[in-house]
């Protein structure tokens, strides 16, 4: 249960009101911009996340650089959100800022190779996983190919994915349980999508060989570490039974690290020794320049290169499996992707943060415990959050029975007030690379602030 008994929450939502007005008074030109956008965008934005992700309004931004960035107010922030973890590398970094605009002068998109789709690929093997590679520009594009390659590889309809997990924007994956039944997740999804996915929890042996003993699953889709509901890690031993199960049951196995490629240089993959048959990567990977990539083992690249049917009379259907975009692989991304990892997203500069990372932990824990609080800090290296429960949770339920609705909205906007960029209530606060000690001690300074503000 959460624990909400220690203080009034009358008192939270009367100071998130106060916390409100003050956010719309400080930023008038935000607003201004906002009210001129309405006519053309709706709610003002043109990514309806941008309005979404925050109980506050958007804001404008016109300048961001390193761990910080600027509004239209001129407000300057030191950013937590790190754009949903698009922005490990940190904000305009130079190697990546040069990479790009040289290709830009060279050509955008050729549909043809460059050279260096080869050293990245190579790179990516070296770091996460000895597999053959595609790109693609967002990992749910990247995670849909997926699925079909899986399908066309095993004869299987049905995918597995695991409670409270989010892979991707795609009506396969945005799947929740609703009284023991699964259900979509938000409006406008095809329902027949139900008929073709199964959802089970994280950390339970038993519902998973219940599952895939059926022996009908394509895929099982999995974060190395659940990211989506604060920080669920994997049981001891969970993802050992994980891969045996999927291997005795002829199911693949697809591991989404892309939110936490962020804990280390090869991710969790190569921390927890996973031996994935599909692996995931995107957003951070080329800076926050659109680009995600996906691995394979050598079945399923044999399944990609074997021989298929010319088009030979338009509508007909073909024997190719349906992979691969016009943008995707575009010269632009790769050459982001090869600078990011070359040149910034190095063993020395992951090393530096995940110090950060357990400085940043250690402070939450220190600030909860000395408001008398029994709230457990969950760590992921280069992350942390905090659950209103003394047991960090095991699995989606459980992490959906410690929450609070709307407290870590409150915490939001007093931080922002403060000239903190928290992270969204799903998610803990996230360093990148470009973060520095001195921004670790100003975030616990404020959360303490909070803390003592609603005590």
């Amino acid at each position: 249960m959460a624990d909400s008994g220690w203080v009034d929450l009358e008192r939270v939502w009367a100071l998130q009101a106060r916390e409100d007005q003050r956010f719309a008074a400080e930023r008038p030109r935000s607003t201004e911009l906002l009210e001129r956008a309405r006519a053309s965008m709706p709610s003002g934005v043109p990514n309806a996340w941008f309005r979404t992700n925050y109980d506050h309004p958007p804001i404008f931004v016109t300048e961001a650089k390193g761990s910080r960035f600027t509004d239209a107010d001129d407000h300057e922030y030191v950013d937590f959100f790190i754009g949903i973890c698009s922005a490990f590398c940190g904000h305009a970094p130079e190697a990546i800022a040069e990479a790009v605009a040289r290709q830009a002068r060279r050509g955008l998109n050729l549909q043809l190779p460059i050279e260096d789709a080869i050293w990245v690929a190579e790179e990516l093997s070296r770091r996460f996983a000895p597999l053959r590679w595609q790109f693609a520009l967002t990992a749910s594009q990247a995670i849909l190919d997926c699925i079909r390659l899986a399908r066309a590889t095993t004869g299987r309809e049905q995918i597995l994915k695991f409670d409270a997990n989010y892979h991707g924007h795609l009506d396969a994956t945005m799947l929740v349980v609703e009284g023991g039944a699964i259900a979509p997740e938000y409006q406008g999804q095809d329902l027949a999508s139900m008929r073709s996915t199964k959802v089970i929890p994280f950390n339970d042996p038993g519902a998973l060989e219940e599952t895939l003993t059926q022996r009908d699953v394509a895929v099982a889709i999995a974060e190395p570490a659940m990211t989506n509901v604060g920080f669920i890690t994997p049981e001891p031993g969970y993802h050992e039974i994980l891969r045996r199960v999927t291997r005795e049951t002829g199911t693949l196995l697809l591991i989404d690290e892309t939110q936490t490629l962020l804990c280390g240089h090869g991710g969790l993959t190569r921390e927890y020794g996973l031996e994935p048959d599909l692996l995931v990567l995107g957003k951070s990977i080329a800076g926050g320049v659109p680009f995600a990539a996906y691995g394979m083992n050598e079945r399923l690249a044999e399944r990609v290169e074997a021989p298929h049917a010319h088009y030979e009379v338009a509508g007909e259907a073909v024997d190719e499996i349906a992979l691969g975009g016009t943008m995707w692989a575009n010269a632009l991304t790769i050459a982001a992707a090869r600078a990011a990892l070359e040149e910034v997203l190095t063993e020395e500069a992951y090393a530096r943060t995940v110090v950060l990372g357990g400085l940043l932990a250690d402070g939450l824990e220190a600030a909860i415990d000395g408001a008398g609080l029994s709230w457990a800090v969950q760590r992921l290296f280069t992350r942390a959050a905090y659950v209103t429960s003394p047991i960090p949770p095991t699995n989606g339920a459980e992490a959906r029975a410690a929450d609070i609705a709307g407290f870590k909205d409150a915490q939001r906007v007093f931080m922002a007030n403060r000239g903190i960029w928290d992270a969204g209530w799903w998610m803990g606060p996230s360093l990148s690379l470009a973060h520095t000690a001195d921004d670790v001690e100003r975030y616990l300074e404020v959360f303490g602030e909070f803390l003592s503000a609603i005590r």
